[in-house]
Formats: structure tokens, sequence, C-alpha cells
């Protein structure tokens, strides 16, 4: 059986943060917690802190992807959940870096190359407040709202997740 007979039928729910950069981490440890709570056959879970093309080859073959990951705007408050596509995609810390191409540049790519790109793909981003200092728990700010945080996720993971509504 290969990579792609594995993958084909499967949503990947995907944390994309380094958990030792404070709330950096969030996408990692949301994705931790949701593994322990949501059990399907079809459900597989992976973390990475890396973005641009490395990207491509975690999420190929998969018939849908969750991509959970940190973003900073200048208008949202910490602890804010933004729901996007890769139409409506905004940059978040990790999918889009100065060293490597944006997320929908490597999306495109990926499928000029012949990559099986996965159909659909929900970007969940988490505004958060500290990325660039050492330490395993978040800011205050996102600690304190961390809970409501996973139980907002889970209400837009749930009915795409089990259901057969599309994310």
């Amino acid at each position: 059986m290969t990579d792609k007979d594995i993958r084909e039928n499967k949503t990947l729910v995907l944390g994309v943060g380094n958990e030792i950069l404070m709330d950096d981490g969030i996408g990692p440890k949301l994705v931790n917690r949701l593994r322990k709570n949501f059990h399907h056959p079809n459900l597989h879970y992976e973390n990475i802190c890396l973005g641009g093309l490395e990207i491509i080859e975690y999420i190929r073959d998969y018939r849908k992807v969750v991509i959970i990951d940190a973003i900073k705007t200048t208008t949202g408050t910490p602890g804010d959940v933004y729901l996007m596509t890769p139409d409506d995609f905004k940059e978040t810390l990790h999918l889009s870096t100065f060293h490597d191409v944006s997320f929908l540049t490597a999306l495109e790519l990926g499928k000029q190359l012949g990559f099986d790109i996965p159909p659909e793909i929900l970007i969940i981003a988490i505004e958060i407040v500290e990325d660039t200092l050492f330490g395993e728990s978040f800011s205050p700010e996102i600690q304190s709202k961390y809970d409501q945080i996973y139980r907002e996720i889970c209400s837009f993971l749930e009915p795409a997740l089990y259901g057969e509504a599309s994310i």
C-alpha cells in the first residue's frame, strides 16, 4: 500500500508552529488536544514547524486538510479565531514565509508539478501575542482564552470531520 492509498480517503488535521515559542505553538498544541478527543479512522494528525513549499509534501494526496496556525494582524484581538480557505487566505505565521514561496504559490506549483492537492483545504488561524520568545506556555492573553479557542475550533470541525459537511 502506498502513501497515496493511505491518504486519499482521509482528512489531515495539521498543526503548524513551534511549541517552544510561546503562542506560536498554539497550532500543534490544539492538534495534540484534538488527537486525544476526535477519533475516527479517516482522520490523521500531524504537527510541523515549516511552511512554503515544504508543506506540499505533508498535504498531498489527502481528500481534506485542516491547517491550524497562528496569525498576527494589526486589527485582531488575541484569541480571535479566523476561518479561511485558500480563496480568501490571509498570511498566517508559517504558511507564508519570507524565505520561501507563499502558501498559495506553493499550492499552484504543486498542482503544476502533478501533485494531488487536496480539493478541500480549511485554514484556522488564531490571533496571538508572542511568537519570538522561548517558552512552552502561552502568553496570559492566550492562556486565559485557550479553552474557549479549543471549543470554537471543535464547533467548526465536528460537522466537517464526522458529518457530510464540506469544510
